[in-house]
């Protein structure tokens, strides 16, 4: 049986509550919701992978997380996403990029590909640390007057410190995705 995985940084609470604040600044927008308790930010998406495909993935993981040390990440703007894709897919929450994001994303796409080198293709273009808050409908999208459409773009500054990742897996259902978590990886603690 084949499974949909990533993996990802959770957000506190906090930080999920004062992102869902935001969904009702723009009643007029055609888009879904995400539920706050699926908030969170991919670091790598797999994708369909078999239970043998996790069992490597859980010791490539464990064997690369004991080199990270935490790490903030810092939220500056509410924004359509991707950048320069019209019309938009989501409203992102979008992030700075740090060193220590960075050097994580990197080590999990060179730990992930060496190993799964037939089922997993990273992606090539630079990540940000970014949050699908929402996912436009297109088809209603296009049916609003492109000067009545709504201007999402907000600056915030939430920080939060990333203390652990998590191995996700995400079931399609009708209502929307529902993800769980596989297992937890603790980085090593700065003090």
């Amino acid at each position: 049986m084949k499974h949909r995985i990533f993996i990802a940084i959770n957000l506190p609470n906090d930080i999920k509550k004062n992102l869902t604040a935001y969904q009702n600044k723009w009643p007029d927008l055609p888009a879904r919701w995400t539920k706050p308790e699926n908030l969170h930010i991919t670091l790598v998406f797999i994708g369909s992978i078999d239970e043998k495909g996790i069992s490597e993935i859980r010791q490539i993981l464990g064997n690369l997380i004991v080199r990270h040390k935490t790490f903030f990440v810092s939220l500056n703007k509410i924004s359509y996403g991707p950048p320069k894709i019209m019309p938009p897919r989501m409203v992102w929450a979008i992030g700075e990029k740090s060193e220590g994001f960075s050097s994580l994303c990197d080590n999990l796409k060179r730990g992930l590909s060496d190993l799964l080198k037939v089922s997993f293709k990273p992606e090539n273009r630079e990540i940000i640390p970014h949050i699908t808050l929402a996912r436009i409908k297109e088809w209603e999208w296009r049916r609003i007057e492109p000067d009545e459409r709504p201007e999402v773009g907000e600056n915030i500054d939430f920080s939060f410190e990333v203390k652990s990742i998590e191995l996700m897996e995400s079931v399609l259902k009708k209502p929307g995705p529902e993800y769980s978590i596989l297992e937890t990886y603790n980085l090593k603690s700065e003090k």
